[in-house]
């Protein structure tokens, strides 16, 4: 092979050579872009999250409508019984939580018992989390369905219904408004065409979304969340499980040497006027 071959033999392969190595090279750069743009788009989404979660935390929606004799801020508050009671119950719950079905079907009789008798103020707050993790409608549809049984002056008949019949979590029995209209129909007064309208139409959907956005708001992450006077009784007060003689006997221990408030009928408070405001409403984070 001449000198001239061999030069030319070795410049081309020098060629190659640096081609080889220019295009690894551009490959890293182009990893290292892909890279960098991956990790800004997490931070960006990252971000929009957080600001999407922060407006919402923020600026709480206020609901156009809500439902008659609701009370406290925003009126996000169903009471029953006596505002006069000298011992408030606190309750947070979603129509569609299994927990809260076993709550109000074990205590649902003493907690009417005491309301009934003027010892106990009972506030609601309907809450509507678990459609956000299980497929449905129904803790919202539930949730305006109370609303609405509410502002007809029924509320507690038809609580009581409506966990007496819940379904298991994962059936979304409660996003058919069928369903929940059909459940009105064994009490009295309460199925007519302006229920059946509210429950159809949504009535108070923003409410219901309004109620949420404070449940968010709390430090509260679980339903049911029970509190009497303030302090958490639910599973427990102190080292004390509770169960419905204890409730009986936590509420007679606090109102002790207090007058009882006026004895309701059937607990309902009178829907239409009522403005009161939330007795004894706990802080945000007082327990939960």
């Amino acid at each position: 092979m001449s000198e001239k071959n061999r030069d030319g033999k070795r410049t081309a392969r020098e060629r190659m050579q640096e081609e080889r190595a220019a295009q690894e090279a551009k490959a890293r750069r182009n990893k290292k872009l892909a890279v960098g743009g991956a990790v800004l788009a997490v931070i960006a989404v990252a971000a929009v999250v957080g600001v999407v979660v922060q407006n919402n935390r923020s600026k709480p929606e206020t609901p156009v409508a809500a439902p008659a004799g609701t009370i406290g801020d925003k009126n996000l508050v169903i009471p029953v019984g006596s505002a006069n009671a000298p011992s408030t119950l606190t309750v947070y719950e979603d129509p569609r939580c299994p927990a809260c079905g076993a709550f109000e079907r074990e205590f649902g009789p003493t907690i009417d018992q005491l309301e009934d008798q003027g010892k106990l103020f009972v506030n609601y707050h309907i809450v509507s989390f678990i459609d956000r993790a299980v497929p449905g409608k129904g803790s919202r549809y539930g949730a305006n369905a109370l609303g609405c049984a509410q502002d007809a002056g029924h509320f507690r008949d038809y609580h009581d219904v409506l966990y007496r019949n819940q379904p298991d979590e994962t059936n979304d029995a409660f996003g058919n408004k069928a369903t929940l209209i059909a459940l009105a129909k064994p009490i009295p007064g309460l199925d007519t065409p302006a229920f059946q309208a509210c429950v159809n139409d949504n009535k108070f959907g923003g409410w219901v979304s309004a109620v949420q956005q404070d449940f968010d708001k709390s430090n509260f992450k679980s339903t049911p969340t029970v509190l009497l006077n303030g302090e958490p009784v639910y599973p427990k007060m102190g080292t004390d499980e509770i169960t419905p003689a204890n409730l009986v006997k936590w509420v007679d221990t606090a109102n002790q040497g207090k007058p009882l408030g006026t004895p309701g009928t059937n607990g309902q408070s009178a829907a239409p006027t009522s403005t009161a405001s939330e007795s004894n409403n706990p802080s945000p984070g007082a327990g939960g």
